[in-house]
């Protein structure tokens, strides 16, 4: 056998994809599984997006290589998004980069900045993926930790005390998952003078502000937030296009530029008609956004019922696709999981995943129907 290459030995498969593994064996032989685990919206985009599709097809242009930029007009449009949504002005030919999807974007602007053994600041609880990008880099995860009793919010006084000479960049992710927590503006400020003083780029993943959420918020939108930071955003939660894979990093043009260097030896353009789709979706109306969270909230509700009939505690002021509930006392979360997938034939995700404070929490998707939700609710009862 050929050996992997050691950084292969810093990383475990994603969680979910081992996991669904299991989740799909159990339906084939016949387990009536309800998949509460994973945010893959079930909803359907707008029309007029699958028109744009579509008809992108018979564009002459649709099959060739397309711009690593992306199409001016969805840089445009991306722009406009901004400037509607977050009141940020950003130049679409310097500041704004499509995305095959955020993800793709946390391993492009990790390369772009990080040398091995340099230092990154990972949120605990948080997406494991800023973890695992980093250790596959060589540079090293340092965990600032997420509290509930602090609003699960960076406590910049502790990381203040710690040395920061190694730390290059910062992820934040806002509003935030797996918790649903909001950052306020204030916060903003402040972590934006923290990078300042410490030389820290901090990049803000920003793709739950639109689902059940009254009040989007930019990291950029803070007062020189440009110069120390970036955002990452995508299309998959706000409009239903998790599959097509379209995301967006935003900031100051020197960083994107050097995002750019890493992308550009990486893919060769996104096909032609999700761009044109994309666009479609970038200029939806408000109608969309109100739309899109009437159908959540019917289902928040019966997540609520589900967790309490499993004598789970949660905040109702929280936003995003999950609901992050707290188990009682001295119950082990993987445990937990395994024996309702095992005898009641719902899926679920254990807080441990996503960090060792997510110990003693579970979290429940949003994305499934309310015939779905309403067995679950059933089945444990």
């Amino acid at each position: 056998m050929i050996e992997a290459a050691h950084r292969l030995n810093t990383v475990e498969e994603y969680y979910f994809s081992k996991k669904l593994r299991e989740v799909n064996l159990l339906k084939a032989a016949g387990m009536p599984i309800i998949n509460l685990g994973i945010g893959s919206p079930d909803l359907q985009p707008p029309q007029k997006v699958i028109t744009a599709l579509t008809e992108g097809f018979q564009d002459s242009n649709a099959h060739k290589y397309q711009s690593y930029q992306g199409l001016p007009e969805l840089r445009e449009a991306m722009a406009d998004f901004y400037r509607e949504h977050f009141q940020v002005s950003l130049s679409p030919m310097t500041e704004v980069l499509p995305l095959m999807g955020s993800k793709e974007g946390i391993m492009h602007i990790s390369m772009a900045y990080l040398n091995e053994g340099d230092e990154v600041l990972i949120p605990n609880p948080g997406y494991p993926t800023y973890q695992s990008v980093t250790k596959l880099l060589g540079a090293e995860p340092v965990f600032y930790e997420l509290d509930e009793a602090n609003n699960w919010l960076p406590d910049l006084l502790a990381l203040e005390k710690l040395d920061l000479t190694k730390v290059k960049l910062m992820w934040l992710n806002y509003p935030h998952m797996p918790t649903g927590a909001h950052a306020t503006y204030k916060m903003f400020e402040e972590l934006v003078s923290f990078a300042k003083r410490n030389s820290i780029l901090i990049i803000n993943d920003n793709p739950y502000s639109f689902i059940l959420n009254d009040a989007p918020k930019s990291i950029l939108s803070v007062k020189g937030a440009k110069e120390v930071c970036l955002e990452l955003n995508s299309l998959s939660k706000t409009f239903n296009m998790a599959g097509w894979r379209v995301g967006m990093v935003l900031g100051d043009g020197a960083h994107i530029s050097n995002i750019l260097k890493v992308k550009s030896n990486m893919d060769s353009g996104m096909f032609y008609g999700i761009q044109k789709g994309a666009i479609e979706a970038l200029h939806c109306s408000k109608l969309w956004y109100l739309s899109l969270n009437s159908v959540y909230e019917q289902r928040r509700e019966l997540v609520w019922k589900l967790a309490d009939a499993l004598n789970c505690t949660y905040d109702k002021n929280a936003s995003g696709l999950f609901i992050w509930a707290k188990l009682p006392p001295l119950i082990d979360a993987e445990e937990y999981i395994d024996v309702i997938l095992k005898n009641n034939h719902i899926f679920i995700t254990p807080g441990t995943i996503f960090g060792t404070k997510g110990a003693g929490y579970i979290r429940f998707s949003l994305c499934a129907t309310i015939e779905d939700l309403e067995e679950a609710i059933a089945r444990v009862k």
